[in-house]
């Protein structure tokens, strides 16, 4: 389940918050997770460094909000660790209204990127995810969507999506061997067990995870609904993350 106990200290302002930023293993930490959720270990073998200083600097990621963890679906032994976009961003925005920078708004092109976005079932975190990259990239992604157990969209995305002007009513599940033939620059796993399950695409440039709670293992209807939209819109934070990556070629 994902954490969403309140960060144990205030958020930091200004040179405070600079001095979280700027240490140079917690910025490794930041920029390793930006793109997408880890593990410990996963961490430790990308920065190179011990076990325990990842896990301390983690813990004051934590503290300030920055960094939010999840209990894998597929084996809640393993934990997730995932960078809080509104977080950053609110950092980034104080910083700039500290030192009185300018922000300016700019759509930047956009390489030409295959994306396939897979879950289990491919009813709802993944078709949202798809509706979301191809409208926020105004089509210029193209992306595809699918899973390793189908079933069939879920009404429910259908209907949040549609609330945020997103009409993704056409869409269907399909299996992930309907893609086979697809040749990806990036893979985006959406669920814990489809990552477990997912196939390697070799010709992939990139794989990423993005441990997004099932909104659909919700069993009260009120608050089934309540979790289609909050993972809709952590689905959107993390597609338009990922778009200003590539905008900016990182």
């Amino acid at each position: 389940m994902l954490d969403s106990s309140p960060p144990a200290a205030a958020a930091p302002g200004g040179a405070e918050a600079l001095r979280l930023l700027t240490d140079e293993t917690r910025w490794r930490l930041l920029r390793a997770l930006r793109p997408s959720d880890r593990q410990v270990n996963e961490l430790v073998e990308l920065t190179g460094l011990p076990q325990n200083l990842v896990s301390y600097h983690l813990g004051l990621l934590r503290q300030a909000g920055l960094v939010q963890l999840h209990k894998s679906d597929a084996d809640a032994r393993v934990t997730y660790y995932g960078v809080s976009l509104p977080a950053l961003t609110a950092h980034y925005a104080q910083l700039g209204a500290a030192l009185a920078i300018p922000f300016t708004q700019g759509r930047q092109d956009l390489p030409a990127l295959t994306v396939v976005v897979l879950c289990r079932a491919n009813s709802a975190r993944s078709q949202m995810t798809e509706g979301w990259l191809r409208t926020l990239s105004a089509g210029r992604v193209i992306v595809r969507s699918a899973g390793t157990q189908p079933s069939a969209l879920h009404p429910l995305a259908e209907q949040v999506m549609t609330e945020v002007g997103v009409d993704i009513g056409h869409h269907h599940a399909k299996h992930v061997d309907v893609l086979a033939q697809l040749r990806p620059d990036v893979v985006v796993t959406v669920c814990d067990i489809a990552r477990e399950e997912c196939p390697v695409w070799p010709q992939a440039t990139t794989q990423l995870h993005w441990s997004i709670p099932d909104p659909a293992a919700v069993i009260d209807p009120d608050a089934q609904l309540a979790a289609f939209r909050a993972a809709r819109d952590e689905l959107r934070q993390r597609a338009v993350g990922l778009l200003a990556l590539w905008a900016t070629g990182s």
